[in-house]
């Protein structure tokens, strides 16, 4: 009985294709209720005869198809016609309420069909595309594992070529360990999220503590917000090494964080670094600081200073 009840409530939601059998003993049930409902209304009034088999129709058309809304329409129009449970009007208002009936039967009917094929493309397109996150998924866990493989690689072979140079080594170590730790954390926000100061202090911390200020109190990110503000932080932290703050030796990079509203403004403010005397082409990053927020009704605007890049981000922070 369980499986029986199982198997009808995933056939009602659209997961399961009906078999005849249920379709049709489905369809037999919603005529008989239906002609139940007729003869306990002809007690209030007589002359109705198609009006109860018209739900019938349309239960039994939802659940087995287009063919089985036909052969209830046909079944319920006889009935109509055939059972007589007091007196009525003429046969030919009888045929008038028939042809109605049939009429506004196939009508439900067709509505009914169409609808289901736009769902099950639905639930087709819901489950390639669950497919397709499950595989991207896989591929995110297989390139970090790698990412990680290569890290600890390039850590063990620079430690074998700079055993007899401790100071060297000293200053290389902890850099690419502040590296690792950021990359783990970016694989965990896209699940949970973080805080923003310890997504900062991961993005920043290879480049060393005392080249960065942060202001700002302790502010949660969702996980898609998180994952797209450490995308953002990569990339101006990675042109700060080569171009600004972190590419000169008295450089400094400051950034300010606000919340009002549940919105966000963060600035990014270099200082001391190195001329810029020439600004190239936008490429890949200036298109990822333009469009990384723009999920989260958010706007990044940069100006390239002498010293360095200034950027504000505006965003909006959905609940946790």
């Amino acid at each position: 009985m369980r499986r029986f009840v199982d198997e009808f409530r995933l056939t009602w939601r659209g997961e399961l294709q009906p078999s005849p059998a249920m379709s049709a003993s489905f369809a037999t049930v919603c005529l008989f209720v239906a002609t139940l409902l007729r003869w306990g209304l002809s007690h209030i009034r007589p002359d109705i005869f198609f009006t109860p088999y018209f739900p019938a129709v349309v239960v039994a058309a939802a659940f087995g198809g287009p063919r089985y809304g036909i052969a209830t329409t046909i079944a319920g129009g006889a009935l109509g016609m055939l059972l007589e449970f007091g007196a009525g009007p003429s046969d030919i208002a009888k045929l008038v309420l028939l042809a109605l009936y049939v009429v506004a039967c196939g009508l439900v009917i067709w509505g009914i069909d169409h609808y289901r094929t736009i769902a099950a493309k639905q639930r087709e397109i819901a489950k390639r595309l669950i497919e397709e996150e499950r595989y991207r998924k896989l591929v995110v866990d297989e390139l970090q594992h790698r990412l990680k493989n290569k890290t600890s690689t390039i850590h063990a072979v620079l430690h074998q070529v700079l055993h007899e140079q401790p100071e060297v080594w000293a200053t290389i170590d902890h850099r690419i360990r502040a590296l690792a730790v950021a990359d783990d954390l970016i694989a965990k926000v896209d699940g949970r999220g973080c805080d923003l100061k310890d997504l900062l202090v991961s993005e920043l911390g290879p480049y060393g503590h005392v080249r960065f200020v942060l202001n700002g109190g302790a502010l949660f990110l969702p996980a898609k917000l998180a994952v797209s503000l450490a995308l953002i932080i990569h990339e101006l932290a990675t042109n700060a090494a080569k171009y600004g703050a972190f590419a000169s030796p008295c450089g400094l990079l400051q950034v300010t964080w606000t919340t009002q509203n549940e919105r966000l403004s963060l600035t990014w403010d270099e200082t001391e670094g190195p001329p810029i005397e020439h600004v190239g082409k936008p490429g890949f990053g200036t298109k990822l600081l333009k469009a990384a927020l723009s999920a989260f009704d958010g706007s990044t605007e940069t100006t390239f200073l002498r010293t360095g890049i200034h950027c504000t981000m505006q965003c909006r922070v959905p609940p946790s």
